[in-house]
């Protein structure tokens, strides 16, 4: 495959361009007034108590936000600080992909051009496991296309260690080894010495052996839960699902770069663009059949915008214009959602709060642990996955205990399954919308508050109740 000389002024400024992108959405993180998603919080949860797996994915995000919190302590800049330093190193390699395939000039517009999408600008605000899976699968990729010239031990460790930690990141990084198949397959030039792939393969397959074991141990907790957002049920078409989803991806790298990809497509001259294609899209067409048969989230298709993107580029550098437009598009998109954040708590339309899904959490909390100490009930116990996550961030320092109700069967999410409410004489403080199922039909819960949030992601009324623990140990 073609490669390009040394860096030229073209890439080191794209490469400059990435750094000052960076350096704006870390200078406004300190003023973010939006409290922790119900994400955050959790994956912050989950690095305090350092494991293998936990429930709904793999262990990555939380060993990166106790590194981060470990530094600098458990304020939320810190808890958000690592999104937007990952997306630039993912910038990079992918501007180090471009040149490689295209040139220095390619290289650096491709740079910026990541770092600028829209998905990467709403990402670097909030903890996602996409942020750390798509900085390995372009760092996997990177080393493909170097393999893929000639042989190289090291290259191929890089590869493997790549490749392992995406999925300790999130499970979908498994679309990486499916596309170097395709891609081996199809075009002879995209091809890796059979010696580097069983390097990469068994470095991989040492890096993730812990987190399946721990799932082995743990009633295959991470694995059900990404079964269960399959959610294959017959053969339904929803077509309406699948015209959302579509739609959804030109959100994710803005109009113009999307609609360069699927040009892109369609014009698969080269073995270049073919193994760009093969390494996008293949997780296109298999997160539109999810959507078509069950419904798709638009970031499950995350990782095919990194190779697609660099086609996209491809596809515009002999268009100024339009390439111009697209990476103007984006960059106001940029420029606007870290200062959207910091006006989160007042930035209204009319008496609606623009950014309430990510207000109110600490709120909640708060009044919560008054309403406990007001009743002298020293145990908060909720069913309620988005009350839990603000209560066990927001209370962490209340001398509250904080448990997740209890329920049969397999656990709903990870408070329940790692910190679900044990038996007792006492009565506890539960909160939620509704009153608990008590098992125990002797057991009446006593109501003793109920608010309506002024602001913020809760919109209904709010109850407190008074119940013995033996509502749910009969």
């Amino acid at each position: 495959m073609p490669t390009s000389g040394s860096p030229d002024r073209r890439f080191a400024l794209g490469l400059w361009a990435v750094a000052l992108v960076t350096l704006w959405r870390v200078a406004l993180l300190p003023f973010d007034s939006a409290d922790l998603f119900v994400d955050d919080a959790q994956y912050w949860f989950w690095g305090r108590e350092l494991a293998w797996g936990y429930y709904s994915k793999p262990p990555l995000i939380g060993w990166l936000l106790r590194l981060s919190t470990a530094i600098g302590g458990d304020a939320p800049f810190w808890i958000r600080v690592p999104l937007p330093l990952i997306h630039g190193g993912t910038a990079v390699l992918v501007a180090l992909i471009a040149r490689r395939l295209y040139g220095g000039r390619a290289g650096g517009i491709a740079g910026f051009a990541f770092a600028t999408l829209p998905a990467v600008a709403l990402a670097s605000l909030l903890a996602s496991t996409d942020t750390p899976m798509l900085f390995c699968f372009a760092l996997a990729l990177l080393a493909w296309l170097r393999l893929a010239e000639g042989r190289s031990a090291g290259w191929a460790v890089v590869l493997g260690a790549a490749v392992g930690t995406g999925l300790l990141a999130k499970y979908a990084m498994v679309y990486f080894p499916l596309c170097a198949v395709l891609a081996a397959a199809l075009v002879p030039s995209a091809r890796v010495a059979w010696r580097d792939a069983l390097v990469a393969a068994a470095v991989a397959a040492a890096l993730i052996a812990p987190n399946l074991m721990w799932n082995a141990t743990n009633q295959f907790a991470t694995l059900h839960h990404t079964a269960d957002n399959a959610d294959w049920q017959g053969l339904s078409l929803d077509f309406d699902e699948f015209a959302e989803f579509l739609s959804a991806q030109f959100a994710v790298s803005g109009p113009v770069f999307f609609l360069a990809t699927l040009a892109g497509y369609l014009r698969l001259r080269d073995p270049v663009r073919l193994t760009l294609a093969l390494f996008s899209l293949p997780v296109f067409a298999v997160v539109s059949m999810q959507a078509l048969f069950s419904g798709a989230n638009a970031n499950w298709a995350a990782v095919g915008h990194v190779a697609g993107l660099v086609l996209a580029i491809a596809e515009l550098l002999p268009r100024p214009r339009l390439l111009a437009l697209g990476l103007a598009i984006n960059l106001a998109v940029t420029v606007a959602l870290p200062v959207a954040a910091v006006y989160a708590d007042r930035w209204k339309i009319g008496d609606n709060l623009v950014l309430a899904r990510y207000v109110g959490q600490s709120a909640l909390a708060s009044k919560a642990a008054e309403v406990a100490r007001e009743t002298g009930l020293p145990t908060l116990v909720s069913g309620n996955r988005a009350y839990l996550a603000a209560f066990f961030y927001a209370l962490r320092d209340s001398g509250l205990a904080l448990y997740a109700e209890p329920v049969q069967g397999f656990p709903p999410h990870h408070y329940a399954q790692k910190h679900p409410l044990p038996p007792g004489p006492d009565d506890v403080l539960y909160v939620n919308r509704y009153p608990p199922a008590c098992l125990n039909t002797a057991v009446a819960p006593q109501e003793v508050a109920a608010w309506r949030p002024a602001l913020g992601f809760e919109t209904h009324e709010v109850h407190a109740w008074r119940v013995p623990r033996a509502c749910w140990f009969p």
